[in-house]
């Protein structure tokens, strides 16, 4: 499911709202999230997951089409770690 696909489901299901204030609901949901993880934080919502970050060191690789060492640098990456009602739901 992408973005629009998520805010036309949600304007089916809430014929009360308007698509553009449905877009903006998703944004601000979505914004807090990034926002949180910015600062270090981590987002648990229950039933759902859990959102946080983890770094990652700075390494050599290598480019695949050449074969040339390339440095990369030290970053950190978003990691979601799925809640255990997921998993059973998932797992039925």
């Amino acid at each position: 499911m992408i973005r629009s696909e998520l805010v036309q489901l949600l304007a089916h299901d809430h014929a009360d709202l308007t698509t553009r204030d449905i877009e903006k609901i998703v944004d601000v949901f979505f914004e807090r999230i990034v926002s949180q993880l910015i600062k270090d934080g981590r987002v648990e919502l229950r039933g759902f997951g859990a959102f946080s970050t983890r770094a990652r060191n700075a390494r050599t690789g290598r480019n695949p089409r050449t074969g040339e060492s390339v440095d990369v640098d030290a970053k950190r990456v978003p990691y979601f770690k799925p809640g255990k009602e997921m998993r059973a739901r998932l797992n039925v």
